[in-house]
């Protein structure tokens, strides 16, 4: 099993999968990609299956030694990628050679994510390989990357095995990718609660206080009222209004129980698009009805058959 090494971490590069899944009535958070489609695109482009670790990507990537030839994709918000200064593409299979690999910054949105053909192989637990930066465990020692750590890479399967030159094929996926749509824009299904269609009344900025577990929204505080302080479960997309008004959106790191009056729950199709929120970034909330809702994910779902079949056809030709 070959190993890649960490030259320089980025500014929060994780080991992320599809998240960890039937704990939270233990109190584990899920985990994994802040947009799970995302990486599970780029599997796909690699000859993965969608459930493989890859790295998720935050503002700023890492710069990775690569010991052998390996295969990779890259998918979500535009990252300067570079092998030995060769610029490379988004969203399509890559073979490199033995290398240095640069992940500069991220334009157009605040997280990218890279799959290796074989997958990132750090220890699972839990049945996932995701990093829990709350609970401190899994991906690296529960952490974000750091300079000198060694990652890991899978046995490639036989499908895919690596060319013996380094080549950049120029598949490009024909279908829209879902990553392109406006992220400023963020539909919920609003709760009973007085202030959650007061949420649409206004448009919100990100706080630089934002992380895997929430994003922080500021802007003219909602009346919270008293409530009762009880807590109740909670889960990845809540809208939760805390005591000075600032709503909080729950995301992939998110606790399962919270005390704070929840505004309503972001549909699930559009977590990918809050993952793409940069600090200071505009936001605004659209209220859908819970039938709109169930439609919006299965146009999703189509989009993403679609792009599975796309990504099967070029990778196939």
């Amino acid at each position: 099993m070959s190993a890649w090494q960490v030259l320089s971490p980025g500014v929060q590069t994780t080991v992320q999968d599809q998240g960890r899944h039937g704990w939270r009535h233990l109190g584990v958070a899920r985990a994994g990609a802040m947009d799970p489609a995302a990486l599970a695109m780029a599997n796909r482009l690699v000859g993965n299956d969608e459930a493989a670790a890859g790295l998720e990507i935050a503002l700023q990537g890492p710069r990775l030694r690569l010991p052998c030839a390996c295969r990779i994709a890259l998918t979500g918000a535009t990252v300067q990628a570079r092998w030995n200064d060769v610029p490379l593409p988004m969203g399509r299979p890559i073979d490199l050679p033995a290398g240095e690999l640069t992940l500069g910054p991220l334009r157009d949105g605040a997280r990218a994510w890279l799959a290796v053909a074989g997958g990132i192989a750090t220890p699972a637990m839990l049945g996932s390989r995701s990093t829990d930066l709350r609970g401190g465990f899994g991906g690296v020692d529960g952490r974000a990357l750091a300079t000198g750590d060694r990652l890991p890479v899978g046995k490639v399967r036989r499908e895919v095995a690596i060319a013996r030159q380094p080549a950049f094929p120029a598949w490009w996926i024909d279908v829209d990718d879902p990553w392109t749509a406006d992220h400023h824009v963020l539909r919920y299904v609003p709760s009973a609660l007085p202030a959650a269609l007061m949420l649409a009344a206004q448009v919100w900025r990100t706080h630089p206080n934002s992380n895997r577990q929430g994003v922080r929204l500021r802007g003219t505080g909602l009346p919270a009222g008293m409530g009762d302080g009880v807590s109740e479960p909670v889960a990845v997309g809540t809208l939760q209004l805390p005591p000075d008004g600032q709503p909080i959106l729950l995301l992939a790191d998110a606790q399962t129980v919270g005390g704070y009056p929840r505004l309503g729950h972001v549909i699930a199709c559009d977590l990918g698009r809050a993952a793409q929120l940069r600090p200071g970034e505009p936001v605004h909330f659209e209220p859908v009805t819970l039938e709109q809702a169930r439609s919006l994910a299965r146009e999703h779902a189509y989009r993403l058959a679609r792009l599975r079949i796309a990504i099967a056809q070029r990778v196939q030709a």
